[in-house]
């Protein structure tokens, strides 16, 4: 009887440790498959201008999973926020006077302005602070602006800040799409009349899209050492544009299919047309032996 009882105290235990087990695996097995359509899931992911997590994540059951990309990361419920693409002011982040959330600066007390650039209170004399909106010409605020404690404000009529740069020299209306009106095409940031287009997209302004993913694209194109082209060119849907030109003149050293051969310092020993691949120390030795 004994022996049972104790037989009977010890399983008791043990089964229920079995089945608290088995429910919590139960548990994570539900919640690894989604209750959601796939049309519903891409629409919690879907952006308002129609990409999925900005084009910066993958959606996984109507949630973003964001890609960690560099320069800074994106995050929000959509991929949304990228802070390194805040406003800077003389080379700084928000002017150095405020912080980046979300794309946009937040400027600390006593600034203001796109990028903290402007002061409340001015302590300076007005020669003195025309003389620091003087652009390298000479002109204040490039005739662009008016001058505000030292600080240019640009002129901005229709209210769209195409007008921008520290000496108003910017001109980023040259961004605009000449079909849509949109800057970049609404696919990128336009700095100083320039488009930097967002993964998936290329073209002056941003209007031509990869017909592959910007993960896939970076894959293609990192050389056998894990950088993006060997740092010798740009990555465009997958394709690396090396950087070909030699100071010494000549074109075609630099090239590869992710920029990976560099002959300048072998020119007198390769031949581009043949098999034969030389390092920069065997060609620099050959090249060395040819001259002597």
């Amino acid at each position: 009887m004994r022996a049972e009882a104790l037989v009977n105290c010890t399983l008791v235990p043990l089964l229920l440790i079995l089945l608290t087990a088995v429910e919590l695996s139960l548990l994570q097995s539900l919640r690894q498959v989604c209750t959601l359509s796939a049309e519903s899931s891409q629409r919690r992911c879907k952006t308002p201008d129609g990409l999925i997590c900005s084009g910066r994540g993958e959606c996984d059951c109507g949630a973003c999973i964001c890609q960690v990309a560099e320069p800074g990361n994106y995050y929000g419920p959509r991929c949304e926020c990228h802070d390194w693409v805040c406003a800077t002011y003389d080379g700084k982040t928000c002017g150095g006077h405020g912080v980046c959330h979300c794309g946009k600066c937040e400027c600390d007390e006593d600034w203001f302005g796109e990028a903290c650039q402007y002061q409340e209170d001015c302590n300076l004399t007005n020669k003195k602070s025309k003389e620091l909106c003087r652009n390298p010409q000479g002109v204040v605020c490039s005739n662009a602006g008016s001058c505000h404690c030292g600080s240019c404000m640009c002129h901005n009529p229709d209210g769209r800040g195409l007008v921008t740069g520290r000496f108003c020299e910017c001109d980023d209306s040259e961004c605009l799409d000449e079909d849509t009106g949109e800057v970049c095409g609404g696919h990128g940031q336009c700095y100083c009349g320039n488009c930097y287009c967002a993964a998936g997209w290329h073209g002056d302004k941003c209007e031509l899209q990869c017909d592959i993913s910007p993960w896939e694209s970076k894959r293609r194109c990192t050389s056998p050492d894990g950088k993006i082209c060997s740092n010798r060119g740009t990555c465009i849907c997958g394709e690396c544009t090396c950087y070909d030109v030699d100071p010494s003149g000549d074109w075609g050293d630099v090239h590869g299919d992710t920029c990976e051969c560099d002959e300048r310092s072998c020119h007198a020993t390769y031949d581009r047309y043949s098999d034969d691949f030389c390092s920069g120390e065997t060609g620099w030795q050959l090249a060395v032996f040819a001259s002597g």
